[in-house]
């Protein structure tokens, strides 16, 4: 299977990407595998006609914004992302109407028509760079992860209105579960993801989002590290690091939507040149203007 998805690829002129919490034999078939804005932006700068996106529909959405001339592929439409579910465009415009003078700050895990609807994009990794370089006297609007946006204020003292979105994989890692880990690795530092909840970010090391997990494993002397995300990461890590040792914060912390592609679906995908993903062009264009936004900052 693996052959017949390289040769198609080659076939098809085609580049896979993967997110970090994918299967890790999908992840092993990628040609880059990372966060969905990275790997948005490495596949735009390919010479790749098509894009097969492995990861959730918002992703697969902003590469077809990154890349309008590409086919972008989503191998399977059902791997949806229930916290970007929370909020629609039109959500957010009655949310705009409350608060009038906020700056909109959209996390990059919302669909298309929300970052349309957005002055700015942020990342989990520079959220809070992001928060700290804008106008002080202006409030901040921040969608769709109340927890995310919580930290950020947190950190950085601002006053912002939360939408009440979640992402319920990162809640579902509770105190309890740092706390057993931490008793059982005592000497091991605690990685946690912001869209973990306020309780559980008070108990970590480090609060990192994943590329910056990424970063702090392959640069870090520590040996052993509690990681509080998706265990799809796990993959990744000890792939990078066979020397290190990586514990789960909770084996439960596992997103059936980013599981849902499969080696399988990949080839099918590359046989049939389907299911696509598509962003009308007034859309991709006000989208894009918010992210371009946080990419020149």
């Amino acid at each position: 299977m693996v052959d017949e998805i390289t040769r198609l690829k080659k076939e098809r002129k085609a580049t896979i990407v993967a997110h970090n919490y994918q299967l890790p034999e999908v992840q092993d078939i990628a040609d880059f595998v990372g966060d969905s804005l990275e790997l948005s932006r490495k596949a735009a700068k390919t010479d790749a006609e098509v894009i097969v996106f492995c990861g959730v529909h918002f992703m697969a959405e902003t590469a077809a914004i990154f890349s309008p001339g590409k086919t972008v592929l989503l191998p399977d439409l059902e791997a949806g992302c229930p916290m970007a579910d929370t909020i629609t465009g039109e959500d957010l415009r009655r949310e705009k109407e409350k608060y009038p003078q906020a700056t909109v700050v959209c996390y990059i895990n919302s669909t298309a028509e929300v970052k349309a609807e957005s002055h700015i994009c942020c990342t989990s990794s520079n959220a809070v760079n992001l928060i700290n370089s804008l106008d002080k006297d202006r409030e901040v609007l921040f969608v769709p992860d109340k927890y995310l946006g919580s930290y950020v204020a947190s950190v950085t003292g601002r006053k912002i209105y939360l939408w009440a979105g979640f992402c319920p994989i990162h809640v579902a890692i509770e105190p309890h579960h740092i706390l057993e880990q931490k008793e059982r690795f005592p000497q091991a530092k605690v990685l946690v993801h912001p869209e973990c909840t306020p309780q559980v970010i008070a108990l970590a090391d480090e609060v990192l989002s994943t590329g910056g997990m990424i970063k702090y494993a392959r640069e870090s002397q520590e040996k052993l590290l509690i990681i509080g995300t998706e265990v799809g990461i796990l993959h990744r890590l000890k792939k990078e690091n066979p020397h290190k040792t990586f514990i789960p914060a909770s084996e439960e912390a596992i997103c059936p939507n980013m599981k849902k592609i499969t080696l399988e679906k990949v080839l099918a995908s590359l046989e049939t040149m389907e299911p696509r993903v598509t962003v009308p062009e007034d859309l991709r264009v006000k989208a894009k203007r918010a992210v371009d936004r946080m990419l020149a900052l």
